[in-house]
């Protein structure tokens, strides 16, 4: 039941921090320090990236209408919506960098980039980036205001900034995405929704691979740990999705930038103690 309980706090973390752009990687890493987890390592890797799926599973709830290519017409007839499925061509063009990296050096990068060290210097260096970049746009109008005026090849930026998310830990998937989509000229409200659609295939596919590495056979502590933080999550992220949607149509992202630095520092600090 202990462990349950801990599941559930991990689903609430994951289901703030997947969306707000302030690194769920590193809040898990502090968290996992201070309420550890009596699983196995295999299982811990495992469950740090699936549980992400109830965080994803929000997105497909409430942005359904807009991501699925099947609806119907003034006769009740199934027809396929070639604007959304142009929207997918983007999609999934703007995940093909992440993808290729994620195959090919996914062992690679969780052995040597996945420590404290990098999750507090990325914490903090993005930080300080959404704060510049903020500064800059400062009274700038956005040139990209609707998702349809998103092109293949800004679409493909931005996927190159997920792509440094992938690599370095701590960075922010969502965090990357959308300094990536502000620093050419999308909207704050655009940049946000894009980077919620991009999230569905990176972390499905994620999700397979670490299942697939893991195997298939769980005991029945397991699955309850697994559909526990999966389901919090889920419930948590319908939350905090709306909530920044409704708050970056009056307000910018250097709150969260503000935020990211004192955490690197935090993580710094705390980490760099106990090494010494």
């Amino acid at each position: 039941m202990l462990e349950i309980l801990k599941a559930v706090v991990y689903g609430i973390v994951e289901g703030i921090t997947e969306w707000l752009p302030v690194s769920s990687t590193g809040h898990m890493i502090l968290l996992e320090e201070i309420m550890p987890m009596e699983v196995s390592q295999d299982f811990w890797n495992m469950f740090l990236v699936v549980v992400q799926l109830g965080a994803i599973l929000a997105v497909v709830l409430l942005f359904w209408n807009k991501i699925f290519p099947l609806q119907k017409n003034r006769r009740r007839q199934l027809r396929i919506n070639w604007d959304i499925m142009n929207l997918w061509g983007k999609i999934v063009v703007a995940c093909v960098p992440a993808a290729v990296v994620g195959v090919l050096f996914d062992d690679w990068l969780e052995e040597h980039l996945y420590n404290f060290w990098v999750v507090a210097v990325m914490l903090i260096a993005v930080g300080i980036v959404f704060i510049l970049v903020e500064n800059r746009n400062r009274g700038v109008k956005p040139m990209i205001r609707t998702t349809d005026e998103l092109d293949y090849k800004v679409a493909l930026l931005i996927g190159m900034f997920q792509l440094v998310a992938a690599v370095f830990p701590g960075t922010s998937r969502s965090g990357a995405t959308i300094i990536g989509a502000l620093m050419i000229g999308v909207s704050r409200t655009v940049a946000a929704e894009f980077t919620f659609y991009l999230a569905i295939p990176v972390m499905f596919g994620a999700s397979f691979l670490k299942l697939l590495k893991f195997g298939f056979t769980f005991t029945g502590m397991e699955l309850g740990i697994l559909f526990t933080g999966m389901f919090v999550s889920f419930m948590v992220s319908i939350v905090v999705i709306r909530f920044l949607m409704g708050y970056i149509k009056k307000h910018d992202f250097k709150v969260f930038g503000w935020y990211r630095i004192i955490l690197g520092a935090v993580v710094l600090l705390y980490f760099g103690v106990i090494a010494a």
